[in-house]
């Protein structure tokens, strides 16, 4: 089969074996993929902790049919159309754990918009939801919301019943743009006065829960715009994966610092997680209410030029490769 491989000198369209699926895997016919930033590490040789290097297929969220199902896998058959998450997805072919496999709703979405969902999905309601205990009512930060994850946060929260939703991006066209997706306000993380923004329309208290996919920078801050008790999950370092912290204000606001992978989890945790999704958002994604843009669709062919339009950093929405 044909799939984008890491070479020595960069990402490489190459013949290799078609994947075989585990007992407890299903085989995927790719149509579709949705680009990701640690799609892009692993694609550039920057693993930061990931299986990478030369020799590997990148590709984390994938979507098409169901070729073939191992012994042990239950509700999925050959011919479904299907959205997953987990590696080497950048290929004709890929598998993936069935409790990683989700049925595409029969409401007309195509691959590509498929493509763009099950990471961010996945990524935000268990941020939300279960390491951040949301209770309808509570109001919510996602730091970075101008990503594709997070733009689905702020529908989430919203869908979810947040009180208050505040978005965060450095770029003032992207900004301006938040409330399109949920945001009821939208600060600026490198603006020194983001955090006084917040606690005016928090009345003064601060959010409940702050979703952070910056950090470095913002660790801080993030706690003086964080009610006393309240949580902020840590999922992503686009500031930086290090900083300045101040032990004190943490201790004194009493705040519940909360970190999240993908990559330290088991199977059967990673199973969980999709299952707790679907039973809380699928009426949103079947309706159309949680959906993303597409900034651009590339040809599989061209998955380096695809990788180096992600490092730029100028799109606003999904990035999708097709393999129709």
């Amino acid at each position: 089969m044909k799939a984008a491989v890491v070479g020595d000198t960069g990402l490489e369209i190459r013949e290799i074996d078609t994947p075989k699926p585990g007992p407890a895997e299903v085989l995927i016919r790719v149509r579709a993929v949705g680009l990701n930033r640690a799609d892009a590490m692993v694609a550039s040789g920057m693993a930061h902790g990931r299986a990478g290097g030369p020799g590997t297929v990148p590709g984390i969220e994938y979507v098409g049919e169901v070729a073939e199902v191992g012994p042990e896998v239950p509700h999925v058959k050959p011919g479904d159309r299907v959205m997953c998450s987990g590696t080497a997805g950048w290929g004709e072919y890929a598998t993936a754990d069935w409790g990683r496999t989700v049925p595409i709703p029969a409401n007309n979405m195509t691959w590509a918009q498929a493509s763009t969902l099950p990471v961010g999905l996945q990524t935000m309601h268990n941020a939300i939801v279960t390491a951040g205990r949301f209770k309808p009512g509570e109001t919510v930060m996602i730091q970075g919301a101008s990503t594709g994850v997070g733009m689905l946060g702020m529908q989430i929260a919203k869908a979810l019943g947040a009180g208050l939703v505040v978005g965060s991006s450095t770029n003032p066209e992207r900004r301006a743009r938040l409330t399109e997706f949920g945001a009821d306000l939208a600060v600026d993380s490198q603006d020194a006065g983001w955090v006084d923004q917040v606690l005016e329309a928090t009345g003064g208290d601060g959010v409940d829960l702050i979703v952070d996919q910056v950090s470095g920078y913002v660790a801080n801050q993030n706690m003086q715009a964080t009610k006393i008790l309240g949580r902020i999950v840590n999922v992503g370092r686009l500031g930086g994966a290090s900083g300045d912290f101040n032990f004190d204000l943490h201790a004194m606001r009493r705040i519940d610092y909360i970190g999240v992978t993908f990559r330290t989890r088991s199977v059967e945790e990673v199973r969980d997680i999709v299952a707790a999704m679907k039973a809380d958002l699928w009426d949103s994604v079947e309706s159309g209410a949680l959906s993303l843009p597409i900034d651009r669709e590339f040809a599989f062919d061209d998955a380096a030029e695809a990788v180096e339009y992600m490092k730029a950093n100028k799109h606003f929405g999904k990035i999708v490769m097709t393999l129709y």
